[in-house]
């Protein structure tokens, strides 16, 4: 079959009904000539892991070189690279400038408002020195904690960086949180210097942060001082002895520092599990093995070419997406990254695509719930604008559903950029599983298979690996550079979490089937595993079923308790707008669908439409949600949503946009 014949076949018809070979697409061949993986890649991270990661750690300028990859004596604690030093910073600024490329971008700022920011790797080296010496000024050094509360702004990078180049571990947090999450997590890691805004800008209207902090703060005597960014000019109070301005500090420092190098297991940075129930996880993660790790698989999953591409990780630097692949990762490679402030419909629903143009972007990474937002909106937005800079497609965060896939690939891709469907987790660091451009054939909807030097089965519940085409649980076999070295302050808890279900091998918490080629398919957290009278079955496959029909925008599907079933399927969708307002009609169109896509079992039992669904504010649905609507239980925590109202809306609907046999 022709591209051609292909698209429009995946235009016309359910993407289910098309044969295995159709839901493939092979590397285009010029991609495939020049990868930077190849099969041969594999095999040779295959036959010797240890060494594989060894010729990485090449990758890294260090002071000390090390002479031991890792030490897993003290497993499920591991070190990797340990006699060797470096510093972060110097890896992903000075080194670059050194090696004369100090005129190439670092980044690409764009910011909500429509003001710009181009900065090259001399100036980001400057700022960020200027940062460390403002910081030590404050008292700040090796092994302090520092809070990071910033919007998207370049600062943030700068101060993540100066804290790198200090050896001060940094916690940023994700400048949506609240004032309370804000000072959970200043006490649990002991934070003592905390760096701000006045605000940010979000949908043409500022959002103040600073008040956030103050309230935060009446909580966490032991914090010292509160450097403050003007970003937004709106009015600010400022304590007196306490808070300074960034550009009152900062920008009077020398541009030169003298950095320090520091063992590679030194930690890096602190990042907190949101969305969880209990105390948050404070993931810890130390330095040259993590670089190692977010520096390969950056060049390798994104077939980076850093003296000619242009990459954008649409994603916030409060999230570990941010941490590794707009920051650490492609500036360890030397890369000319997009930072944007904004969201996708400010102030147009085509701003994404603007931005793309304007900067020639060649790689985006994004995640699923943005590429169904998409979707919704209509193919028409995306085909005003031009694109053709486009060769590498990424997804993250969590399974995309073959319909977005293809979607993405055609109308964001024109049907000729692989899509590359990334598997990890904050406490992985890195990539773990995700094809490989130029090696691949992608399968819509798969993750397909570990990432070279990485170790991955799926087990049933002995620990003991499935066949193919069948599913199990995901789990990590081998440790990785990457990986966490623990929780903060509580090693008891990382070692029952991550290490207890499966002795001696770490799980991820995830489902995952394999097919009849051997190719992974993530079926979401065990949680969304639901088991309808003895089958197990995803909720990513029974919404992918969903949204594949013309009237779904999109849907979320849980499982609830049930006498007769152990448990049902209750699914919430959004209606396109073209469907109208839904109705028992729609309903039970929608069941029926469900029921043929995938069989009778799949058939849910009941179904709302509903105008949003609860989200976090970067992005992921809160199903645990849900499914008290489903069991008819009183709300959990909704501080985390980006608008708890969503729950009362939902709730209100449910008695008219259910239904059931």
């Amino acid at each position: 079959m022709s591209d051609d014949a292909r698209s429009a076949n995946h235009d016309g018809e359910a993407l289910e009904s098309l044969s295995a070979d159709e839901r493939r697409f092979p590397p285009p061949p010029a991609l495939a000539e020049h990868a930077n993986v190849t099969e041969a890649t594999f095999t040779a991270a295959a036959a010797d892991d240890l060494a594989f990661w060894a010729e990485q750690a090449g990758r890294l300028s260090w002071a000390t070189p090390p002479t031991e990859t890792l030490d897993w004596s003290g497993a499920p604690f591991a070190t990797w690279f340990a006699d060797g030093t470096l510093n972060a910073a110097y890896n992903c600024l000075d080194r670059h400038v050194e090696a004369g490329h100090g005129d190439r971008v670092a980044f690409h700022f764009e910011g909500e408002p429509g003001d710009t920011r181009t900065i090259t790797y001399a100036e980001l080296t400057a700022s960020v020195c200027q940062a460390a010496n403002a910081l030590t000024e404050l008292g700040v050094k090796a092994g302090d904690r520092v809070a990071i509360y910033l919007p998207m702004v370049p600062e943030a990078a700068v101060a993540m960086l100066a804290c790198a180049r200090l050896g001060a571990p940094h916690t940023v947090v994700f400048g949506g949180f609240s004032s309370d999450a804000l000072a959970t997590r200043i006490l649990d890691c002991g934070v003592e210097h905390v760096i701000t805004a006045d605000g940010g800008w979000r949908k043409g209207k500022s959002s103040a942060l600073k008040p956030a902090v103050d309230e935060a703060l009446e909580r966490c005597p032991d914090v010292k001082n509160v450097l403050v960014v003007r970003r937004t000019g709106q009015e600010t109070a400022m304590v007196e002895g306490r808070d300074v301005w960034w550009h009152d500090l900062v920008e009077s420092q020398p541009t030169e520092h003298a950095y320090e190098t520091f063992p590679a297991e030194h930690p890096l940075y602190i990042m907190y599990t949101s969305g969880s129930t209990g105390k948050p996880k404070g993931i810890l993660h130390t330095t040259g093995g993590y670089l190692v790790g977010v520096a390969y698989t950056h060049w390798a999953t994104f077939d980076l070419k850093a003296d000619t591409d242009v990459f954008w990780t649409a994603a916030d630097i409060g999230w570990v997406t941010g941490h590794s692949y707009l920051v650490y990762g492609p500036l360890a490679n030397g890369a000319t990254s997009v930072m944007y402030e904004g969201t996708p419909d400010s102030p147009h629903q085509g701003r994404w695509w603007e931005i793309i143009d304007k900067y020639g972007v060649t790689i985006l990474y994004c995640a699923p719930t943005a590429i169904r937002t998409f979707m919704k909106w209509g193919a028409d937005i995306p085909a005003r604008y031009d694109l053709s800079t486009l060769r590498i497609l990424g997804s993250v965060g969590e399974p995309i559903n073959p319909e977005a896939y293809v979607w993405y690939r055609k109308h964001i891709g024109h049907d000729r950029t692989p899509v590359v469907d990334t598997w990890w987790q904050t406490e992985t660091g890195m990539h773990m599983i995700s094809p490989m451009p130029g090696v691949a054939d992608g399968k819509p909807g798969a993750a397909m298979r570990a990432v070279p030097g990485v170790s991955v089965a799926v087990v049933n519940d002995e620990g003991v690996p499935v066949s193919d085409d069948a599913a199990g649980y995901l789990v990590v076999d081998k440790p990785w550079p990457a990986m966490l070295r623990g929780i903060w302050g509580d090693e008891q808890r990382y070692v029952d979490t991550y290490w207890s279900r499966f002795p001696g091998v770490y799980f991820a918490g995830d489902g995952a089937k394999l097919d009849a080629d051997g190719d992974i398919w993530l079926l979401g957290r065990v949680d969304d595993v639901m088991n309808v009278s003895g089958h197990r079955m995803s909720t990513a496959e029974i919404e992918s079923a969903l949204v594949s029909h013309p009237k779904v925008a999109e849907a979320a599907v849980v499982g609830a308790t049930d006498d007769t079933t152990g448990q049902a399927i209750v699914a919430f969708v959004i209606l396109r707008s073209e469907a109208g307002d839904g109705g028992p009609d729609v309903v039970a169109e929608l069941r029926t669908h469900v029921a043929k896509e995938i069989g009778p079992i799949a058939r849910p039992r009941q179904i709302m439409v509903v105008q949003e669904l609860p989200k976090t504010r970067s992005g992921k649905i809160m199903r645990r949600l849900l499914r008290d609507v489903a069991e008819n239980r009183e709300l959990g925590d909704v501080t985390t949503l980006t608008d708890s109202t969503v729950m009362d809306l939902i709730k209100g609907n449910l008695s008219t946009t259910s239904s059931e046999d």
